[in-house]
């Protein structure tokens, strides 16, 4: 349905660096200064009844070199219990508050939630279960790194109704790993994810990183072959950004062991087909699901979403983040807590929450915002349904954004009618851009930040 036609013209014209998109305005967009009371209003705004929970935690036991997520290296266990005394008192603290809420989806990101032991581990989901109301039907989904994983952690994951798992694989070539800093061993991940398989997890997804050290487009062909046979639902192949001015642990990747940008288009290149091949449908950008996956279900019946956690088919939920730097958006609210984790500590202990900056969307953000949201989830966009819902003259209202659009109609990405803003398969790859078009925040973010590049 939206598998990509490739073109090098237009990908050398238009692969530049851009925005993800995980929220409209964009992260670095939020202000200093959010507090209580703005979680509080944004909840009292709200329609929503239904909640996403999202749990940081931060831990890792050693350093991919590669990574630019919010995490602390150490090997001291006890680490994890001083951060779920103060994750419990943050949840003691906002549970109250979403009373009225049914939590549909939890979701352990990290860092390294798995640095956690069993013990750990059951502790903090009877905190969550004892201050929150679970679904029985909920979706619980957790990141897992195959070599840290304790032996036992599978089984007690399942025991606690954890339903969805997620793989960081990231590449099998033993070269790739041990540049990066992450060494595993293939037998071992497979073996994961058949027992993961066997206890009967709904749901077994991947993530795969092109642009590493030592990586070609024929070494990278052969681990998303390896991928393949193990068959799982959701495979995320994400773009490396080399930003070792932000990110000192990627000084130590050198710059002539990474594929060029020739070849990392290659990578892609050949990763489109054999996930093609493989009977996957593309979900956007660098996500791919199996047909009968609920995320492939959902983009063909026009009910897919997208929000901090990426695509997601619980959009119509409110989303709570918990944790040092967890977001939340709340009704037109987006919130986060504190980066630093000694911040997190104090201002959990002094005040039970941890809020420290945000954005309260106003009408123009939430029309945007809705506009790119159908975009980069379903590639078109019904302009009545805009119209009608924003009580806009869309052309007349966006009357320079079509203006920037022309050009992406002009090349074949875009097709414009009065009804429609359509994209085209050979626009599917260059959606970020597409999206970009309507970002008014963008052009004060871009003197200032360094984004990926969409393909």
């Amino acid at each position: 349905m939206n598998t990509p036609t490739w073109d090098d013209t237009l990908i050398n014209k238009y692969n530049v660096s851009g925005p993800r998109y995980t929220s409209y305005p964009t992260a670095l967009s939020l202000q200093s200064g959010s507090q209580q009371s703005d979680l509080l209003t944004a909840i009292e705004r709200s329609s929503s009844h239904s909640l996403s929970l999202y749990i940081h935690i931060p831990f890792c036991h050693q350093l991919c070199y590669y990574c630019g997520c919010n995490k602390i290296i150490t090997r001291h266990q006890s680490k994890a219990d001083v951060y779920l005394d103060h994750l419990e008192k943050e949840v003691q603290s906002q549970a109250p508050l979403f009373k009225a809420y049914k939590i549909e989806q939890l979701h352990l990101g990290g860092g390294t939630p798995t640095f956690l032991t069993p013990t750990q581990m059951t502790r903090l989901i009877s905190i969550l279960e004892q201050h929150f109301y679970f679904q029985d039907d909920a979706q619980r989904g957790i990141e897992i790194d195959p070599r840290s994983l304790e032996q036992n952690m599978l089984k007690t994951l399942h025991t606690l109704k954890f339903n969805r798992v997620s793989f960081g694989i990231q590449d099998f070539n033993d070269q790739v790993q041990a540049a990066v800093n992450r060494p595993q061993h293939v037998d071992g991940v497979i073996t994961l994810v058949r027992q993961a398989r066997e206890l009967g997890f709904a749901s077994i997804n991947t993530d795969m990183i092109y642009g590493l050290p030592h990586q070609t487009p024929e070494s990278f062909a052969d681990s998303i072959k390896q991928l393949i046979a193990l068959s799982p639902d959701r495979v995320s192949v994400f773009n490396y950004a080399h930003l070792p001015e932000r990110f000192a642990a990627q000084r130590k990747l050198k710059k002539p062991d990474m594929p060029t940008p020739q070849q990392k288009l290659d990578i892609f290149k050949n990763t489109l087909l054999q996930m093609n091949e493989a009977g996957y449908q593309f979900i956007g950008m660098d996500h791919f699901a199996k047909k009968t996956d609920a995320l492939a279900i959902a983009q063909n019946t026009g009910k897919l979403h997208r929000n901090f956690q990426g695509y997601t088919t619980h959009g119509e939920c409110d989303l709570l983040g918990l944790g040092v730097s967890s977001i939340s958006q709340i009704g037109n609210a987006i919130l986060q807590n504190h980066k630093a984790l000694k911040s997190y500590y104090q201002t959990v202990s002094e005040t039970g929450c941890a809020l420290s900056k945000g954005v309260i969307l106003n009408p123009d953000d939430v029309l945007r915002a809705d506009i790119i949201k159908q975009l980069i989830c379903h590639f078109s966009l019904r302009i009545a349904d805009i119209e009608h819902a924003h009580s806009i003259h869309f052309f007349e209202y966006f009357e320079r954004e079509l203006k920037s659009l022309q050009p992406l109609v002009d090349d074949g990405l875009v097709i414009l009618s009065e009804s429609h803003i359509t994209i085209t398969r050979k626009g599917n790859l260059f959606i970020r851009i597409i999206c970009m078009c309507f970002d008014v925040y963008l052009q004060n973010q871009l003197q200032n930040t360094r984004f990926s590049r969409v393909i």
